[in-house]
């Protein structure tokens, strides 16, 4: 036949397999040696969930033993992750357990059967060919082997698709009235873009209109353009920042220059302090106090932003809206509803929303800009693809053996296995530079078409992100070869290209095997030693992270890369399912990786991210399900094209084959089905609150309170937790099981499992719940036992409600403590301005707001005060709140509108006209009256705070991540005493 010649000429692709195996295995191994032996001496890299998140988010502590973390994090339960990282972290966990169990048992099954199909094919193939499709002969019978596996394995993963669909639809109801979500004020805000300048200018209108939907609006917040204030604020944060290097600075030096004098018998000289040139020119005007110039620079900024923001009726109003409903189910209906009879008006509605979340620039774009930016980054967008395309074919091409040859001073060179291994390693590491520039850029156009939120920005380029994947990195990268071949020969033959497609089709799963061993092994073991964090968190703050903030800057656990990351693991999936039963070796593979990631992922995500800011309630997992689908369409489409070329190799008509092909598009005709099916379902469930849902909710507010019970079909209302017993500890351990498996494995399989091995409902065997589970955990998700909360116990009985968070630490992320042990009364505060509270400076640093008699609508401060001192405190209502919360903004369930319209304005509205300068102070106090001096220079608007901070013997700045309102007060009042009372304070 022809092209038998050139499928069985087979290129040196088991050497280059070999060589990349080897190598990824060695480094892979030497990686994770290390990371077990790193783990337990930098904590800071390697488990900052433990001591750097809330309270109720933190992870055990786990042993020094270099293979203890294994075992600890599989005790952890599925519903304790939830409560620990959230339901995106939960599941995104999900998909990689899934599509490892989907690849285990596919990997075993094919290499039980298929993969010995393919060798005793009879064509002859050599090198890793033998093990492909492209070894059985079209005539021969055994094709059928791969239908019956392809069929049964398709309906499997769709069947996995829909049960992972019906866990998710429950838990993502259940996320969205679970009391510690519902109750932030944003569950029941949207942000409405392009308003007519009619409803713009007209909240009574705008009110009107909105109080259609069920329990009326609370209240309309209009955005307004501050551009001015912006920059005034930023160029205040930038100075704040100085003035701490240069007062750090200062303490560190004299910290050095005392222990110099003692150590030398002589009397203590005070050095030099830095000094700074005024004039924006290098080395032009006077040289001045740079700790004087930074103040009273710092305390003109706070009074223009005090002036700037003292009545926000000076900006003028964009055409967004925020619109606070007293329902959450108002707001989801609005969102759904179509809102005006102008073309493109108020036809940007976004729900959730948290202002911390907001691209507050991306608010006054009118429809048509808007329309046009979405063209031009679409357009640029393509040209990106077409760039990148010639970019990676190039480079692939360029760095391959056979064209390295070309080069008359190589010509000569060996097929060694040195030139596998370049062949096998240097264009996937190419390849992978390449793709780590290009979400940036596709980021940068995303924002710039007008795109109102970080999230949504980010949820949009993982299927932008995605489809550039397969395109540049499979359907170019990896099959430029095959391709080529395939074309030129057909250019001459264009009789030949089915018989082309059945044969270098197959020779193409070498590159995929390269490229998913080098993901699967270095990946993931790279994925786990953190080797940039590592470095950031030790090495550069050496270098750069000089003062307290920056150091504990450096202290915040890093944050999972979603857009980006999801979309390379749909892509192996992909890759995987396509040649699942072209080249069943594959499948061993993709196993692996899957099974490697998900016991990195669940390490990471336990004790080393934290993804406040990203809560979406897992609206990333309905797009990875879009983009399976997609993995299962190629496959479908591979199947069937090389059931059509083994039909057109044969040498006289089979009956066989054509019913091979009539089964395999029926297959595919199916799918399309079922997709359509998911789409028109699950997503209208997925992105908005049911009504019945929210009204079984109002009728029984404790289902809400309950982890979803997923044995159950019935109403939300029908689940049963049962009685603390022993029987009901089975009942929880089976629906924990049903939860886990349920979506791949049949229920009245996984009953004929327990019945026949009972120990696997034993408690023991899946960990003991108080070692895991924390008192919070219980309380918001449902475990029968009571827990504590601030000393008062949560029953479903109980009148206790949980806080409204403010919108400034809107997310899961802020530190939270007990009023008793961090809180102060209002009064207290007041009476001593100079003891100014941990939470006060970070509210600086953060920006949160400073109340206005603008922003609140009083008529001066004097009544603003007065308001204040008169709302009640926390420690009467015993709510919780959290570290970083000023005492006069905490925004509770009951919350008033000015603290909404303050807590929803633009951050620059929200920005104080008080700055917080966090510094360390020297051991002998010398550094105090230059504190005291750059409080009075900044004449009343500047506070300094050195509480959590010290320098230590080598002269190292240290800042504690954790520390509470009593140390700072003390240390404020160390501050302002006099000298003589230095060392009674202390």
């Amino acid at each position: 036949m022809a092209g038998d010649s050139d499928a069985k000429s087979s290129p040196n692709t088991v050497s280059t397999f070999v060589s990349s195996l080897t190598f990824n295995l060695v480094i892979a191994a030497a990686i994770f040696i290390a990371f077990c032996v790193l783990r337990p001496r930098f904590k800071r890299v390697y488990a900052p969930r433990t001591y750097a998140v809330s309270k109720d988010k933190r992870s055990a502590p786990i042993g020094s033993s270099p293979l203890a973390w294994i075992a600890e994090i599989f005790r952890v339960n599925d519903d304790v992750i939830v409560a620990r990282v959230g339901l995106d972290t939960y599941m995104f966990l999900r998909f990689m357990r899934t599509m490892f169990i989907i690849f285990f048992v596919l990997s075993i099954l094919s290499v039980v059967t298929i993969l010995p199909t393919n060798i005793t094919g009879g064509v002859g193939l050599t090198g890793l060919g033998v093990l492909t499709m492209g070894n059985v002969d079209p005539e021969s019978p055994k094709l059928w082997v791969h239908i019956v596996f392809f069929i049964i394995f398709v309906v499997w993963v769709m069947r996995a698709i829909f049960g992972e669909l019906d866990v998710y639809t429950r838990l993502r109801v259940w996320w969205l009235t679970n009391p510690k979500h519902a109750e932030k004020v944003g569950t029941s805000t949207i942000l409405v873009s392009t308003l007519p300048a009619a409803l713009t200018d007209n909240d009574t209108k705008l009110a009107s209109m909105f109080n259609m939907f069920p329990g009326g609006v609370r209240q309309i917040i209009v955005n307004r353009n501050c551009s001015k204030l912006e920059k005034v604020v930023e160029e205040r944060d930038k100075l704040v920042g100085k003035l701490e290097s240069v007062l750090t600075s200062c303490a560190v030096k004299w910290e050095k220059a005392h222990a110099e004098s003692v150590k030398k018998g002589t009397s203590f000289k005070e050095p030099a302090r830095p000094m700074v040139r005024a004039s924006k020119i290098p080395f032009k005007g006077p040289k001045l106090d740079a700790a004087e110039y930074y103040s009273t620079r710092i305390a003109a900024l706070n009074g223009q932003i005090g002036e700037l923001g003292g009545d926000q009726s000076k900006f003028k109003r964009q055409s967004s809206a925020f619109v606070l409903f007293h329902k959450q189910l108002a707001a989801h209906m609005s969102a759904q509803t179509v809102l005006d009879y102008k073309p493109l008006s108020m036809n940007s509605v976004s729900l959730d929303i948290n202002p911390d979340d907001i691209i507050w620039s991306n608010l006054n774009l009118n429809p048509y800009d808007r329309r046009m930016r979405g063209y031009i980054s679409f357009a640029a967008t393509v040209g990106l693809v077409i760039v990148w395309t010639i970019l990676t074919a190039a480079l692939s091409g360029l760095i391959s053996v056979q064209n390295l040859k070309k080069i008359p001073a190589l010509s000569n060179m060996s097929d060694s296995m040195w030139f596998g291994l370049f062949s096998g390693i240097v264009p996937a590491v190419v390849l992978a530079v390449l793709m780590a520039l290009l979400p940036i850029i596709l980021r940068l156009l995303l924002r710039l078409e007008g795109t109102p939120r970080v999230s949504e920005v980010n949820l949009r380029l993982l299927h932008r992100f995605f489809f550039f994947q397969v395109w540049n990195v499979y359907l170019v990268t990896i099959f430029s070869t095959s391709i080529l071949t395939v074309a030129s020969s057909a250019a001459q033959n264009p009789g030949m290209i089915l018989t082309l497609i059945s044969t270098n089709v197959p020779q193409s799963a070498t590159p995929i095997l390269v490229y998913v061993l080098l993901l699967a092994f270095t990946g993931a073991a790279k994925e786990i030693l953190q080797i940039a964090p590592l470095a950031l968190r030790y090495v550069l703050p050496l270098l750069f992270a000089k003062t307290p903030r920056a150091i504990r800057n450096a202290e915040t656990p890093a944050e999972f890369d979603w857009a980006t990351s999801i979309p390379m693991h749909t892509l192996v999936f992909l890759m995987g399912f396509s040649y699942s039963f072209i080249a069943p070796i594959v499948n061993c593979f993709v196993a692996v990786y899957f099974g490697l990631y998900y016991l990195v992922y669940r390490y990471q995500f336990l004790y080393v991210y934290n993804d406040a800011n990203w809560v979406t309630g897992g609206l990333s997992f309905p797009k990875s399900i879009q983009q399976i689908m997609v993995g299962v369409y190629i496959s479908e489409i591979y199947m069937l094209l090389m059931m059509v070329a083994k039909v057109a190799s044969a040498d006289k008509v089979n009956a066989n084959g054509i019913v091979r092909v009539v089964f395999t598009a029926l297959t595919l005709l199916i799918t399309i089905g079922a997709h359509l099916y998911i789409n028109d379902t699950y997503l209208p469930i997925i992105n908005y609150l049911p009504v019945r849902a929210a009204a079984e909710i109002e009728e029984n507010p404790n289902i809400s309170t309950k982890f979803p019970d997923f044995t159950s079909d019935g109403d939300l209302g029908s689940e049963t937790q049962g009685a603390n017993s022993a029987k009901a500890s089975e009942n929880k351990i089976r629906r924990r099981i049903y939860t886990m498996y349920g979506s791949l494995v049949p229920k009245r399989l996984i009953d004929y499992v327990l019945y026949k091995i009972p120990s696997l409902l034993h408690p023991k065997r899946h960990g003991s719940p108080d070692s895991t589970t924390s008192p919070q955990d219980k309380a918001s998700y449902g475990d029968e036992e009571e827990a504590v909360v601030s000393g008062a116990p949560i029953s479903s009985d109980s009148g206790f409600v949980l806080p409204m968070p403010t919108a400034h630490h809107y997310n899961d992320g802020t530190v939270a403590a007990d009023d008793n042990a961090l809180g102060i009364s209002e009064q207290r505060f007041s009476q001593n301005t100079n003891m100014l509270s941990l939470a006060s400076e970070n509210a600086a640093a953060m920006q949160m707001p400073m109340p206005s008699s603008s922003i609140h609508s009083y008529t001066s401060e004097s009544e603003l005060r007065k308001r204040r001192s008169n709302a009640p405190s926390a420690s009467s209502a015993g709510h919780r709140r959290s570290l970083y919360d000023q005492p006069s903004n905490r925004l509770l369930a009951d919350a008033g509108d000015n603290a909404l319209a303050e807590a929803f304005s633009n951050p620059a509205l929200r920005a104080k006209p008080l700055s917080v300068v966090w510094v360390p102070l020297d051991s002998n106090r010398l550094c105090s009256e230059l504190y005291q001096s750059v409080m009075t220079w900044g004449a009343g608007t500047i506070k300094v705070v050195t509480g959590g901070t010290q320098i230590d013997s080598k002269f190292n700045v240290t800042a504690e991540v954790d520390f509470d309102l009593e140390e700072e007060a003390k240390t404020a009042a160390v501050l302002t005493a006099p000298k003589a009372q230095h060392a009674e304070l202390a």
